[in-house]
């Protein structure tokens, strides 16, 4: 009995084997199957109609030593149980498969120490670059280090102006700017703002580069154009990530002044809101309007739904792939920034202000 060398059926088929079945020489194979170098039309046919027919596998180690590529994209995220970061990772995963790359996922908590270990493990990887969420935008030393050693980064959901690197987010400052303005048209004057990101004690947080306190300021900046000067009554920041929002809400809805209007910073915040007005009995929006950051399923399906900023969260992570390969495949323009415009839903979580107490 005879065993077939070419695909034996204890070991994987191999160059060599492609050759033989396609009638050309070796380097013809490997310039063909990993589609570099000069082959023609006919010769590149017949190798891949042989590599299919052998179940030839590429040894992508073997590949990327030869191209200096992976065809991987790592992608460091700032909470994955956020469903805005869900559906970020979700546009990132879809736009890379389609252009041919796979994704790494690295989740940091907010944490600039796990995002510095994140960004080493990827690079570690031979990633060909990173999509970044930045905990931080002056602990970035690491970044800095990507790009200048090669790796290419590109900036999501959050700005470092002082880093020369291409970015995408939304228009964080004016989104928030709008929906406060929508609360004071109808007469809210006393409106609170829930984040648990930034600093309520600091009257000025104007940081084009956080998302929480470029909302924070554009809070700020409709108060202040209603001529409301005090604009940290309302305010509640968490100290930490992670911290229970509902704690937050419930502080601020319990007072002997209490809000007649909350402003959330995201999703998860809002749920928190709507946790502690239940607590509370408050009835929304006859005794409380809320509005939040983002839409999401749960938005849309409790009663009555929820007024959101809607953001375009998968196409904010599809963008940033498209930046990060035009990176990758040579491209030298100078860096980018891309605003991706937001939208306002009205649904029935607002109305016209009353006095509570």
């Amino acid at each position: 009995m005879t065993t077939n060398r070419r695909s034996g059926p204890h070991r994987p088929a191999t160059i060599p084997d492609v050759a033989r079945e396609a009638g050309v020489s070796r380097s013809t194979a490997s310039r063909a199957l990993a589609d570099y170098g000069s082959v023609s039309p006919e010769a590149r046919e017949r190798v891949r109609a042989a590599a299919q027919k052998l179940g030839y596998r590429p040894n992508q180690l073997a590949r990327s030593m030869i191209t200096g590529r992976t065809h991987t994209l790592g992608a460091v995220v700032a909470d994955i149980q956020n469903p805005f970061f869900a559906g970020v990772t979700r546009g990132i995963t879809d736009a890379a498969r389609a252009a041919g790359y796979q994704v790494l996922l690295a989740n940091t908590d907010e944490d600039p120490a796990a995002e510095r270990a994140a960004v080493k493990t990827l690079r570690d990887r031979h990633v060909d670059g990173l999509i970044v969420s930045p905990a931080s935008t002056t602990d970035t030393a690491h970044l800095t280090a990507a790009h200048t050693g090669g790796c290419p980064v590109v900036l999501l959901d959050r700005r470092v102006p002082r880093l020369d690197l291409d970015s995408v987010t939304v228009d964080n400052h004016g989104a928030a700017q709008d929906a406060v303005r929508r609360l004071l048209a109808v007469g809210h004057r006393r409106i609170a703002l829930v984040s648990l990101v930034g600093n309520d004690a600091t009257d000025d947080p104007v940081d084009p580069g956080s998302t929480g306190l470029a909302r924070m300021a554009g809070y700020r900046a409709a108060l202040r154009e209603a001529g409301i000067e005090n604009t940290g009554t309302y305010l509640r920041t968490g100290a930490f990530h992670g911290q229970d929002p509902a704690l937050l809400a419930r502080d601020l809805l319990d007072s002997p002044e209490p809000p007649t209007a909350v402003f959330a910073t995201d999703s998860l915040v809002a749920l928190g809101v709507l946790s502690a007005a239940r607590e509370l009995s408050l009835r929304v929006p006859e005794d409380l309007s809320v509005i939040t950051f983002d839409d999401t399923d749960w938005a849309r399906a409790v009663r009555p739904r929820i007024s959101v900023v809607a953001q375009p969260v998968q196409e904010l992570g599809a963008q940033a792939v498209r930046a990060l390969i035009a990176r990758v495949e040579g491209g030298t323009h100078h860096p980018e920034h891309t605003t991706l415009p937001t939208e306002f839903i009205e649904r029935e979580s607002v109305a016209r202000a009353r006095t509570r107490r």
